[in-house]
């Protein structure tokens, strides 16, 4: 489903695979490369364009991954590096891209790196982390909080000093004012880049340079410590835009390579256009704006503007309403109702970007409730009952709903495989007509088929509480798409010359004459107009 392009990536739909999760070849429980290298022919037969894989770098685990040990290898309970390469033989044979992720704003704090800068002072990466003298008093050097809770500093008594941690305090944030530290980032770019990876996933890419005048943060109203302080001297500082330019250098010295950015910050529309503006910087972003609550029609037409005007205009953003670390959007925005799981789908399908499918969100996977006695997500443990973590999005995916652990491994699951999820599994729904995985590929067989959901201008006919009504056109394509996200039957009068040229998509007994459009609950139409 790619194309030749340099520029494949805009407007392409990528799957997240997340690979714990994904499929056991080996039986241990956890998912690994080879189970899903065994699978690409599934997620080639939705349509996609390529997959984004989720960490598979050796770490001790405290985070699943996202705390690095070493970043030019597996770890084993993923495989090696012959399977990761066979992986992506085979991906590109099916015509898929692969986009791996880049944890680099923090490392394990077994990495090589650290254990070296925290034995002293003077040795060769004594300044490849964030080390900070403490206040008169012994307490850390200023108020930053950690996103995983508690301070954002720990004591390390072989230096006397505190290291900073954005994160858990076993993942030491690095010290990117450091020349070193960016070379050596640039050098593992380089290592995957040349395996043949197609683009990379940065996580968490604001969060590269602290102000190195460690100011506190100043007090905003919140829900725990770490939402009681405006960040604004940890995160997004203006170094980053250097070292993005060079980052965006090295993927340019390949063919057709990219990268997209994970941004969290409470300007993240402001961050994802300055991240992605222009051609020295990173190809696109994506942001938690539509990964929480808020859904509505005219939140998401104020989220597209900006990307038609000036200073977005030049930039591209990217959109998922699912991913490994937030509840399923089944459960968070459709309330378990399968037409408007469905419906979520083509609406994710028709914005303006580059878009993203988490694992099961093509199946209608709701979220899933994890006992506290099973739960494995660090974040989920310090905060249950009030926040559960992770856990309940990261469920094995069910492949046969008779077979053990619905198919996901021989073993014993890492996570419980959640019972509910057994009669949406894969082998139940391929053979449906109308399943929510059907669906799915025809409604992205539509975006591959029309240019204008991929690269099209994004003119709003309407956009309330409930009703979002837009037109998307590009080099002499145009669909009309409209959504009904109430459950309450609307009438609409369209312009007379949006008159429909062929068969539509529609979710619902949707009824359009070219001017007179009936919009059913929770109904969809996407049809090609003149």
């Amino acid at each position: 489903m790619t194309t030749t392009s340099d520029q494949w990536w805009r407007g392409a739909a990528i799957y997240q695979i997340y690979p714990r999760s994904f499929a056991d070849a080996n039986g241990d429980g956890v998912g690994d490369l080879c189970g899903a290298a065994s699978q690409l022919e599934y997620v080639a037969s939705l349509g996609v364009d390529g997959i984004w894989l989720s960490p598979f770098f050796p770490s001790p685990m405290r985070d699943f991954g996202y705390d690095v040990s070493d970043y030019r290898n597996v770890d084993p309970v993923f495989g090696t590096l012959d399977d990761f390469d066979a992986l992506l033989a085979r991906a590109h044979r099916l015509g898929l891209k692969v986009i791996i992720d880049q944890v680099w704003s923090h490392t394990a704090i077994s990495h090589p790196w650290f254990l070296e800068s925290r034995e002293g002072r003077d040795n060769p990466r004594a300044d490849w982390y964030v080390w900070a003298e403490p206040k008169p008093d012994g307490s850390p050097p200023n108020n930053w909080q950690s996103w995983m809770g508690g301070a954002a500093w720990t004591w390390e008594s072989r230096r006397k000093q505190y290291y900073l941690h954005n994160f858990l305090r076993e993942m030491p944030d690095l010290n990117f004012h450091c020349p070193a530290v960016q070379d050596a980032i640039l050098d593992v770019a380089h290592f995957w880049l040349k395996r043949g990876v197609d683009g990379f996933r940065l996580d968490t890419a604001n969060f590269y340079f602290h102000s190195c005048a460690l100011e506190d943060n100043p007090p905003q109203p919140g829900e725990s410590p770490v939402l009681m302080q405006a960040h604004i001297h940890n995160v997004c500082q203006p170094e980053n835009l250097a070292f993005l330019a060079r980052v965006r250098g090295v993927l340019e010295q390949y063919d057709a390579r990219m990268s997209v950015a994970e941004i969290g910050s409470a300007r993240n529309l402001d961050r994802m256009i300055e991240y992605t503006s222009g051609s020295s910087r990173l190809h696109t972003a994506y942001s938690f704006l539509l990964l929480g609550d808020r859904f509505d029609p005219a939140y998401i037409a104020e989220l597209m503007a900006p990307w038609q005007q000036d200073g977005g205009a030049d930039a591209w953003p990217s959109w998922a309403f699912s991913n490994h670390d937030v509840p399923r959007v089944a459960s968070r925005w459709a309330d378990g109702d399968a037409a408007r799981r469905r419906q979520l789908i083509a609406l994710l399908m028709c914005l303006r970007g580059t878009v993203f499918l988490y694992q099961g969100e093509e199946l209608g996977l709701s979220q899933s409730e994890v006992p506290l006695a099973e739960i494995q997500d660090p974040f989920g443990k310090a905060n249950w009952p009030i926040k559960k973590g992770r856990d309940g999005c990261r469920t094995p995916l069910p492949w046969k709903r008779d077979a053990h652990a619905a198919g996901f491994t021989t073993g014993v699951p890492w996570l419980s495989v959640d019972d509910a999820h057994r009669e949406r599994a894969i082998d139940q729904q391929e053979s449906a007509a109308d399943s929510t995985l059907n669906f799915t590929r025809g409604v992205l067989a539509f975006r591959q088929a029309h240019v204008a959901l991929r690269l099209g201008s994004f003119e709003v006919l309407r956009a309330d509480a409930t009703i979002l009504v837009v037109v998307r056109r590009h080099a002499g394509d145009a669909v009309l798409a409209a959504f009904n996200l109430s459950a309450a039957v609307e009438h609409l009068v369209l312009p007379s010359s949006l008159a429909a040229t062929a068969e539509p998509i529609a979710l619902g007994d949707v009824e359009f004459d070219g001017a007179n459009l009936r919009l059913p609950a929770w109904s969809v139409l996407m049809v090609p107009i003149k």
